[in-house]
């Protein structure tokens, strides 16, 4: 399945929330994104159809096993490439901007080959 750029975005985006809080709710979600709460609820509403995230009664949100796999992955190609362009000497934030635009269109291929090249020089 071909998830778009913004279902990573909304998923990397749980994630990262969820490291920092028990739970995350949509609202969460829409402030930390800059985004209207409609926006945001068709969009986990989408997410949901595709099974990747569930919510309880209250609103919590909560990935499914295929869902935290994805968000995983989307959220390890960040820091990878953040870490990658800083020792470039571009800054953190430029870095970090970038890193995002980058993960949702590198191919895995390609990301492979850096985790491998970032293995090599770190063992340095």
């Amino acid at each position: 399945m071909a998830l778009q750029e913004s279902g990573e975005m909304y998923l990397e985006t749980i994630l990262i929330l969820s490291k920092k809080n028990n739970v995350v709710r949509a609202i969460d979600i829409a402030e930390t994104m800059g985004y209207s709460k409609p926006a945001v609820s068709r969009a986990l509403s989408k997410l949901k159809e595709e099974k990747l995230i569930i919510t309880d009664q209250d609103g919590y949100i909560a990935f499914t096993e295929n869902g935290r796999q994805i968000a995983e992955k989307v959220y390890e190609k960040h820091l990878l490439l953040t870490d990658f362009i800083m020792r470039l000497g571009v800054d953190e934030e430029t870095a970090s901007t970038d890193a995002c635009r980058i993960e949702h269109v590198i191919s895995d291929t390609t990301f492979n080959a850096m985790i491998k090249h970032a293995n090599k020089t770190k063992n340095k």
